[in-house]
């Protein structure tokens, strides 16, 4: 997410290794903040393959506001890199490294002119969820969070209060989730709820099943459309 000429990277899975080879390729300013809405694996596992890690010139923060008191970030991702799960510790990166544990609930100023707002989400372990706010406008990085049907989670709305974009969990169908009850993640169907209730601009849907193949996709992005036009699957 780009708010003039910063960059805030949200979560750091798998995504993150392309993502840092074409910040290298274009040769973009290297300075970055990382927010984490949790840590578990699937979110963290792109941090060793990152580029601009090993770059003397790269500056990064990593943030996450789920850990306090008991951990920290920097913590968390030592011991994910570390044997006998990989070859090479953290103490290899040449970057200059900040790491920055706060608590859900507490806003954030990384940098002048940008405002995160944060809050805590419901999920195993901990999540949060983020609200940026730059140049006058709003936008919401929700996952991994559970609804309660009929129960709009009033930290999620405060989040996406009248936002510009709203990115929220939508990992199953309404269908889906009576079998996935307590497994931290909520439907498409709940996100256009929360829109339509917060009076969100623009709904972007992701975290999908890896399981929804590309032809239920497609009936997803069929229907979440049809219910509320523009939505981005």
């Amino acid at each position: 997410m780009r708010c003039g000429d910063r960059l805030l990277i949200f979560d750091g899975g798998s995504g993150l290794r392309p993502l840092g080879n074409a910040l290298m390729r274009n040769g973009q300013r290297l300075h970055f903040d990382l927010f984490y809405s949790h840590t578990h694996l699937d979110h963290i596992v792109g941090v060793p393959f990152f580029a601009p890690c090993y770059q003397a010139h790269s500056d990064i923060r990593f943030w996450a506001g789920h850990l306090k008191p008991d951990s920290g970030i920097e913590e968390v991702l030592r011991k994910m890199m570390q044997a006998p799960l990989f070859p090479v510790p953290l103490d290899i990166f040449a970057a200059k490294t900040k790491f920055r544990d706060f608590a859900s609930g507490e806003e954030l100023h990384p940098h002048p002119g940008i405002t995160i707002r944060t809050g805590p989400l419901n999920h195993p372990g901990g999540a949060t969820g983020y609200r940026v706010e730059y140049g006058g406008k709003a936008a919401a990085y929700i996952t991994d969070t559970e609804h309660r049907p009929g129960h709009p989670d009033q930290n999620v709305l405060r989040l996406v209060d009248r936002a510009d974009l709203m990115i929220y969990d939508a990992t199953y169908t309404d269908e889906e989730y009576p079998s996935h009850h307590d497994w931290g993640h909520s439907t498409w169907q709940e996100a256009v709820r929360l829109a339509e209730a917060a009076q969100v601009k623009t709904l972007a849907i992701f975290h999908h099943d890896p399981d929804h193949d590309d032809a239920f996709m497609d009936r997803v992005a069929a229907e979440a459309t049809a219910m509320r036009p523009g939505t981005i699957v």
